[in-house]
Parts: C-alpha cells; sequence; structure tokens
C-alpha cells in the first residue's frame, strides 16, 4: 500500500512526524513530493518509510494519492489507474473542477465532504482550521482595533472594556468567544441556531435573541436559509447591537451558496470610528456588504478585513492538525494492509464524490 502526499499552492504540510509513525505501524508506504515540509523546515525523506519521489513518479506509482490543491487535467491523467484520489473540491461550490473528473479511472473523495458528526471529529478539517481561525480573527482585531480589548483603571482614568459582536457561534465563532474573554473584552453573540445559546453563555458571551428562526439540526453545523420576516427582524436587531460594537467577526457560510449579508454598508457606516471587522467568510462572498476579498478596506473610519485563510498563520499547529486529521480519515480506508473502500461507512460514503463507471 502507498500513498503519496503531493506539493500545493497551500503553504500547509499535510504530513508529520507523527503521522507518518503513525502510518508505519499500518504497513503503509509514504511517497513524498521533492521538498514537501521546506516551508516548516521539515526533512520528512530522513523518516523510515518516506520516499523522496518525483510529481510524476508519485501519479504513476501510489495506490492512494493527497493534494490539498484539486489536480490539473494533466495531473489526473496520470494517476494510476484505480487508483484513490483525497483532496479538497468543494463540489458544492466549485462544480467545474468536479467536471474535470469525468472519464478518469480512479475514485475521489474530497475531506471538505466529511460528515461533521461526532465519529467524524477527529478527522473533520474545517473545524481544525476554524478553531485556530476563530483564535486568530480575535488576535489579528485586538492589533488593528486603536483601543485596549480589556478594562483599565488608571491613575489617568478608567478604560472601557471594548465591545465585540460575532456573528456566527460555530467552531470559528465559540473558540473566538473564548479568546475576546480571555482577553477581557465585552462579548455579544448572534446566531440563528438556538441551540448554540448555552455553549455562548458558557464561554461568558451575551447571546442575542431573533425570534422565528428556522432551526434545521441536521444541516451539518452550517447556518440554513431563513425567512424574509425573520431577516428583517435579524437586520434590525444586528444594526442595533453593530453600531455599539468596536469589533465584529462573522463567521456565517451556506453550504453551496453565496455567504449570507449580516453587516450592510449602512451598518458599517454607523460604527464608531476605528472599528474593525473581520470577516472570515470572504471567500464566498463575505457577511460584509463591503468585505472585498481576502483584503482590507477602509471605509469611513473602520476597517473591513477580509481573510478566510486566516489559520496558515498559525502554520505550525495548522500543519500539524491538518496531518492528523488527513491520518485519522485516510486510515478509513485500510483493511489488512489493502485499500478498502467500505461504502457502508457513512464517512466515506458520504465524502466520495467521484467514481469511474465502467461501461
Amino acid at each position: 500500500m502507498k500513498i503519496g502526499f503531493l506539493k500545493s499552492e497551500d503553504p500547509r504540510c499535510p504530513l508529520s512526524e507523527t503521522s507518518a509513525k503513525k502510518f508505519k505501524k499500518l504497513d503503509v508506504a509514504l511517497l513524498i513530493e521533492n521538498g514537501l515540509g521546506a516551508e516548516l523546515d521539515l526533512d520528512l525523506e530522513q523518516l523510515d518509510g518516506v520516499v523522496d519521489k518525483s510529481r510524476d513518479e508519485i501519479l504513476a506509482d501510489a495506490d492512494m494519492v493527497y493534494s490539498t490543491d484539486p489536480l490539473s487535467e494533466a495531473d489526473l491523467s496520470k494517476l494510476k489507474k484505480d487508483s484513490i484520489l483525497v483532496s479538497f473540491y468543494a463540489p458544492f461550490n466549485a462544480v467545474n473542477q468536479v467536471d474535470t473528473l469525468t472519464g478518469k479511472a480512479i475514485q475521489v473523495f474530497s475531506m471538505d465532504m466529511i460528515p461533521r458528526t461526532t465519529l467524524a471529529q477527529s478527522m473533520d478539517v474545517l473545524s481544525s482550521m476554524a478553531s485556530i481561525a476563530g483564535y486568530k480573527s480575535v488576535l489579528l482585531a485586538a492589533e488593528r482595533l486603536p483601543r485596549y480589548f480589556p478594562m483599565m483603571m488608571t491613575a489617568a482614568g478608567t478604560v472601557k472594556p471594548a465591545t465585540v459582536m460575532i456573528l456566527g457561534a460555530g467552531v470559528a465563532g465559540l473558540q473566538a468567544i473564548a479568546t475576546a474573554r480571555r482577553l477581557g473584552a465585552k462579548v455579544e453573540v448572534f446566531d440563528v441556531r438556538q441551540a448554540v445559546k448555552e455553549e455562548v453563555e458558557g464561554l461568558g458571551g451575551k447571546f442575542i435573541e431573533v425570534e422565528g428562526a428556522t432551526d434545521d439540526k441536521d444541516a451539518g453545523g452550517y447556518a440554513v436559509e431563513q425567512t424574509e420576516e425573520f431577516k428583517q427582524r435579524q437586520k434590525d436587531k444586528i444594526a442595533e447591537r453593530v453600531a455599539n460594537a468596536d469589533v465584529v467577526i462573522t463567521t456565517a457560510q451556506l453550504r453551496g451558496r453565496p455567504a449570507p449579508t449580516l453587516v450592510t454598508k449602512a451598518m458599517v457606516e454607523n460604527m464608531k470610528h476605528g472599528s474593525v471587522i473581520i470577516d472570515l467568510a470572504a471567500s464566498t462572498g463575505g457577511n460584509c456588504e463591503l468585505t472585498d476579498g481576502e483584503t482590507t478596506v477602509m471605509h469611513q473610519g473602520v476597517q473591513i478585513i477580509g481573510d478566510s485563510h486566516l489559520a496558515n498563520s498559525a502554520l505550525i499547529d495548522a500543519s500539524a492538525l491538518l496531518s492528523n486529521n488527513i491520518y485519522n480519515y485516510t486510515q478509513q480506508f485500510f483493511k489488512e494492509g489493502q485499500v478498502n473502500v467500505d461504502l457502508e461507512n457513512e464517512i466515506i460514503a458520504k465524502s466520495r464524490i467521484y467514481t469511474y463507471e465502467k461501461s
């Protein structure tokens, strides 16, 4: 059994010394593309059971290939027949990338399609990265905000604590709440899911309620579309709280659709001078109307920072978590040292996005 790890534009390293040792115990040979791990100064080729190969050699020889970036058509054509490709195809958002797989004699699995269930937590890359992003978003906001986060009592007077408004209490939002509270900020939180209220309050945040939300417990951790009546009440409540906030962190995304606009231009213009917005949903359009991709926009004294890749700013830990997630996922395919695509396994079945249909 040979697994090949390819380099990607993504700076995270998908293999670590720890995960390599675990693969070794499973009697799996590891093929790594020349230079994998260089960004972290890792000498992976020195590890027992790891062999340094060219990209073309890995594509032609590996039984399973991992690439964080979807492969080009040229690379796909070089894959070993009946091999398995593991990547991140975001099939709900990038149909054209999935279309490139047509006719290829392989099976393809997308790790962003792993069900967000208790059983799959150890391989849920989206949650791993969201946790880092939530933490880093608060640190970035604290750096850019021209104010203290905590209350300060000084001889020159008392400084009030900053108010942080977090829109979305998923993994990223909960980590942002905990981090902002540790820094001494006052934290207010909005989420359409009433079920997260207890978690929010347990972390010290104030849960802002809007009645009448549609709560879909089967949405896999994503927000769900709401009624127009609810959206208007939501808009009014958010406008009221955003105007009072020093920092707004937005995390809401809808699988397969653009991120919902929660912070309008008018709301931004009503914010205090020096306020900061961190939009973690920038890659799918952003939760703020003024978000402009992965850039920083200044509008009437308010900074709007779009960044859906904040996890990469903690590259060492992001790589370590990614490599653990990949190991935990790929071992689902092993049985007695051989590849076994067990479609009775919900994790494998739901993450498979393409299989070659023999004529």
